[in-house]
């Protein structure tokens, strides 16, 4: 036995532990719909992991989305719905055939056109289930990130869209408007996305980085309040203003 076999089953191990009789409590009461926010979360922190390139971290974050892989699949056993072998078992014959370029032998492919291949087997296999081309996107994906996967999706089956010049030309158009809509928001928000796309960004990360560029700024914009002796409360302060513009002077 090798030694990721041998830690795999070992936290597989560790997990029925947890849940057996005279186990964890907690661990014991877990569903699959009490985990879901738990995983999401997990999943969220290991991208926070990779966008700062901290290993450390990552190697931590892993693990702990890997505990909630492990324990809905066990939760699923125990349930008699499918087990952990099940999982990996599915997603190996899957990988094996949208990759037939690799097993098959068959032929040396650029990484696009390993993009389009991928879509094209997909789409049979979705047709063979009766399932729409986009069924395969979650939900309870952040709109953002799932306005860019789905213009990311479509342009590898050829659908012609936009070019970046028209979207931000119909950008500024939309901006220009002196009642804006929630429509014409949304349009906008689909426009940007699918712009970064083209330029090769992702937005939903582009959006993350503003956000902590924010809120570093407004965290030292709350250290220099506080190093004048005033607090973020104190509206009427002569210092409020100089503040501000120290603290978001790169933002």
């Amino acid at each position: 036995m090798d030694r990721i076999t041998k830690s795999i089953e070992q936290l597989l191990k560790t997990v029925r532990t947890l849940r057996s009789p005279g186990g964890c409590n907690w661990d014991r009461s877990q569903t699959l719909q009490s985990l879901r926010p738990y995983m999401l979360e997990e999943a969220y922190e290991v991208a926070d992991a990779v966008d700062n390139n901290d290993m450390d971290e990552l190697k931590k974050e892993l693990g702990d989305l890997l505990l909630h892989i492990i324990m809905s699949a066990d939760i699923c056993q125990q349930d008699n719905i499918f087990d952990l072998a099940d999982v990996a078992d599915q997603i190996s014959e899957k990988l094996k055939r949208r990759h037939p370029h690799v097993f098959d032998k068959t032929l040396e492919l650029t990484p696009e056109q390993v993009a389009k291949q991928w879509e094209s087997i997909k789409s049979e296999e979705k047709k063979k289930e009766k399932k729409k081309f986009f069924d395969s996107l979650p939900k309870a994906m952040p709109a953002l990130q799932k306005a860019w996967r789905i213009q990311q999706r479509a342009a590898e089956v050829d659908y012609p869209g936009q070019s970046s010049d028209e979207n931000r030309k119909e950008i500024q158009s939309l901006l220009n408007n002196e009642n804006l809509s929630e429509k014409d928001t949304g349009r906008i928000l689909f426009l940007i996305a699918d712009t970064a796309r083209q330029n090769g960004i992702e937005p939903e990360k582009a959006l993350r980085d503003r956000n902590t560029n924010f809120i570093n700024c407004f965290n030292n914009f709350e250290e220099l309040l506080s190093s004048r002796g005033c607090s973020i409360t104190d509206s009427e302060t002569k210092h409020r203003e100089e503040c501000f513009a120290i603290a978001f002077k790169d933002f």
